[in-house]
């Protein structure tokens, strides 16, 4: 095993404020979780009682903070912006109306950009919710409701950097928008819809019609073929498998590579044997409109790599997993 070079030996003080730093971190989180009272839910009741849009606020180390959490509400059906206080102050503030509620982010409570807005939101009939470390500073006492995030120490050494008191806003505005997520009736597919560039979108929103094979490009016998026609089916279609159905396009069964292998020990005559016979009857289908992801899951439960898709009682597609690969599903 190689050496570690001198210079690039583990410092142990190094590792050692690292978890420092972890340590009172979780700590200011955990701290909050006791200081929870009456003020959130009735900021909760605010932001769903509004009927314009939710806007952060916040300068320095609370403005990136306060865009995260801005970004998080809108992704989780909470219509949400960030607006930097400095900028709102000359010219910005015209974002902002009655119907508007205004989440401001400081942890000292007395940041003087927030406080240069905060009387001219609140004389055009905005409400306020106030995130700061200090119960008694000025933006907590002007806010409708406060929301207490201060910290015992920073994870600074000198104590002066933002680092608990950030990382003690960020969980807030996250139990804000969790909160909210759940009054709402937020759930997964209204999350995707909010992410349809990502995995997420693919796997919540493809639905099985838009990936399938449809019923032309899906090998097929009747039920009075042979296994040796049903194998010819197999080979032409590359799906590995082949339906058999009736003249009606009625599912009577599946015919796959598995029971061609199984058939192999029992069937003397591939010529005069019919499929019916070595056939799986009864095989696993799934609806055009259902999810994808249903399909992959039902797939993988049932140990199966193809799925034939079946309307009102008829054949109208397939699909194996290498669609779903395609269709980057799994």
């Amino acid at each position: 095993m190689d050496q570690i070079p001198a210079t690039e030996k583990i410092d142990p003080k190094a590792l050692e404020l690292a978890k420092n730093v972890l340590r009172i971190e979780a700590q200011a989180v955990a701290g909050l979780i006791d200081r929870l009272d009456g003020a959130f839910p009735r900021a909760i009741a605010l932001i769903l009682a509004c009927h314009g849009r939710v806007i952060v606020s916040g300068v320095g180390k609370s403005g990136h903070i306060a865009r995260k959490i801005a970004a998080t509400l809108a992704s989780t059906g909470t219509p949400a912006y960030f607006v930097h206080a400095a900028e709102a102050a000359h010219g910005d503030l015209g974002m902002i109306t009655r119907d508007d509620v205004l989440i401001a982010l400081s942890n000292s409570g007395e940041s003087e950009e927030l406080l240069t807005i905060v009387p001219l939101v609140k004389r055009q009939g905005g409400k306020l919710i106030a995130i700061t470390g200090s119960a008694a500073s000025s933006l907590a006492r002007e806010a409708d409701a406060h929301l207490d995030a201060g910290v015992a120490e920073e994870a600074c050494p000198l104590n002066l950097a933002p680092t608990a008191s950030t990382t003690a806003a960020l969980a807030m505005g996250d139990a804000l928008a969790v909160a909210l997520l759940d009054a709402r009736g937020f759930g997964a597919e209204d999350f995707a819809r909010s992410h349809p560039g990502g995995a997420l979108g693919r796997r919540l929103l493809t639905h099985v019609r838009d990936i399938m094979r449809k019923i032309d490009a899906v090998p097929r016998v009747g039920e009075n073929a042979t296994v040796a026609e049903a194998v010819l089916a197999i080979s032409r279609g590359g799906m590995g498998m082949t339906a058999v159905v009736t003249d009606k396009l009625a599912v009577a069964g599946i015919f796959t590579d598995g029971d061609l292998r199984r058939a192999l020990d029992k069937v003397a005559d591939m010529k005069g044997t019919p499929v019916t016979q070595v056939m799986t009857r009864n095989p696993r289908t799934i609806g055009p409109e259902r999810l994808a992801a249903e399909t992959a899951q039902m797939m993988e439960e049932h140990k199966i790599s193809q799925i034939l898709v079946v309307e009102d009682g008829v054949l109208v597609g397939a699909l194996n997993t290498h669609d779903l690969f395609r269709a980057k599903v799994i």
